[in-house]
């Protein structure tokens, strides 16, 4: 495992040598980059803009949410909507809003805006860099909503919605000024919230510039300005940070493990770590052999050693799993981690007999701890008489590839943008599931199916967490794909600038942070 650290660390600062040590900036970043505006950075743009769902992440605090997610528990908290009422066992919700809340605009919150909000909503479909943005999705079987008075919005339902406050967590109800929707389902302009934080500026692939809202109805962010810069390369990342030309980084990926290792033995940094909603998975094509085969699917999940995996790439920066469900998901269920290559070993056997299979195995290129996991994956498949080939390609070109079908197996990943399971397990391992068409998966099992259909109208608590814990087990008994881990949001900061700089479920605490 030490060979492997020191290979993967020698891998990516050499990396960091080739690129030089600064990251470029342009002439605005530099004249917004005053003493005063404290500079963080991430992989992606956090704000796409206009043509974007949300138009940025939930992670900035522009935007906030009816219902969100209690950081601890993971069970729906009020936001925007401080209480709630289930009628007609579950076909009518009654949601009662905050009071003395105004948009950025300067309008007030009123339940008519909520209206708006979810009438714009419904001009689906709506593609987004974080989570697709479907009223359908987050508010099924919705057939009218309308106000009841300025603070209290009434949602009627075709039939009994139990589960519509785990629905509606964070990218399930985001509330924006209605001056800023456009009437295709778009953006007129830039996304005006309710958040801690305001958009004064942002440059598509860049930055977007944030300036705390000096009239947000909570406490106000400790920061006067924060400007956070999109850098693709985990490399040039650490190289900013080192140089001191970003203060900090945040959102997915924001830094390598064995990057993040490496900068906390500089006395100037520190490492906040948190649970993730993420789970990292191998998506196999279950539309042609061999993964089509039941039995080999559980041969490859019984071969991988996650343990090892997790230890060796990613220092204990993640947990190994057999479940596809977030940890971060209040429905989550824990199972023992297998591993038994003796088995797996007989069963690949009954599918291939003595046979070699050539196997397509893809990889986002832009992600070098993926490459580095394949290649570790591969050697271990091998002895299931698969031989892999890696192909690295560009996030677009991989979707596109999967969707055709013209993979074998590829490294992935899924978060929760809500608190509802039926997000993934209807994306999944429904049959007409939208995940599950994106990587051909094929899978099809009627008794998920069955309790898919059943949990839409079970009102009883205890009944539907039963049913949760069964989908999760033929999950984990048939593997439709592999999860191998969640790993954990790793926010890595300059600890000697910066105070308050916390690492959360999804994000950091950017309300939190400012200079030391």
């Amino acid at each position: 495992m030490r060979f492997l650290r020191a290979l993967f660390l020698l891998i990516l600062l050499t990396a960091v040598a080739g690129c030089g040590q600064r990251a470029e900036q342009g002439e605005s970043e530099h004249a917004a980059t005053d003493g005063d505006t404290i500079v963080l950075a991430a992989y992606r743009q956090l704000a796409p803009g206009e043509n974007d769902g949300y138009y940025c992440s939930r992670i900035l605090d522009v935007w906030e949410p009816l219902i969100t997610a209690d950081e601890e528990t993971g069970e729906p908290a009020p936001c925007l909507a401080t209480s709630w009422e289930m009628l007609e066992g579950g076909r009518v919700w009654v949601f009662h809003l905050r009071a003395g809340v105004r948009f950025h605009d300067g309008t007030p919150l009123t339940a008519q805006a909520v209206v708006t909000n979810l009438d714009w909503m419904a001009k689906e479909p709506r593609s987004t860099a974080f989570y697709a943005r479907s009223r359908k999705t987050y508010y099924p079987n919705l057939v009218h909503v309308e106000a009841l008075d300025e603070l209290t919005v009434r949602m009627t339902f075709s039939q009994p919605n139990i589960n519509q406050l785990y629905n509606m967590m964070n990218f399930g109800s985001p509330v924006y000024a209605p001056s800023c929707l456009a009437d295709d389902g778009n953006f007129s302009g830039v996304a005006v919230g309710t958040g801690p934080f305001r958009i004064v500026e942002n440059v598509k692939d860049r930055y977007v510039l944030l300036e705390r809202n000096e009239n947000y109805y909570g406490e106000k962010a400790r920061a006067r300005r924060i400007m956070v810069r999109s850098i693709p390369s985990p490399e040039v990342r650490f190289a900013a940070l080192k140089a001191e030309e970003i203060m900090g980084v945040l959102d997915l990926n924001a830094m390598p493990p064995v990057l993040a290792d490496e900068l906390a033995q500089d006395e100037r940094f520190a490492v906040s770590t948190s649970r993730s909603i993420m789970v990292r998975y191998l998506a196999m094509n279950g539309t042609r052999h061999p993964f089509d085969d039941v039995r080999m699917r559980r041969a490859v999940s019984l071969l991988i050693n996650r343990r090892l995996l997790v230890d060796a790439l990613y220092l204990g920066y993640a947990t190994p799993t057999m479940n596809l469900l977030s940890i971060a998901s209040p429905f989550y269920k824990a199972f023992p981690i297998e591993q038994d290559a003796t088995e797996a070993k007989r069963l690949a056997h009954e599918v291939l007999g003595d046979r070699r299979q050539k196997v397509v195995y893809c990889v986002n290129g832009a992600d070098p701890i993926a490459k580095g996991e394949a290649e570790l994956i591969a050697y271990w498949l091998a002895d299931l008489g698969l031989d892999v080939r890696i192909e690295a390609l560009e996030s677009p070109m991989m979707t596109a590839v999967m969707r055709r079908g013209d993979y074998d197996m590829a490294r992935s990943q899924q978060g929760l943008p809500s608190g509802d399971p039926l997000y993934v397990f209807n994306g999944f391992f429904s049959p007409n599931g939208t995940r599950n068409k994106a990587l051909s998966l094929g899978y099809d099992n009627p008794e998920i199916d069955t309790l898919l259909a059943a949990l839409n109208t079970e009102p009883d608590e205890g009944k539907r967490r039963a049913m949760f814990d069964r989908i999760q087990a033929i999950s984990v008994a048939e593997q439709p794909l592999v999860p191998l881990y969640y790993d954990e949001t790793i926010a890595v900061y300059n600890k000697a600038r910066l105070t308050g700089y916390r690492a959360l479920r999804y994000g950091v605490s950017l309300r939190e942070v400012n200079w030391r």
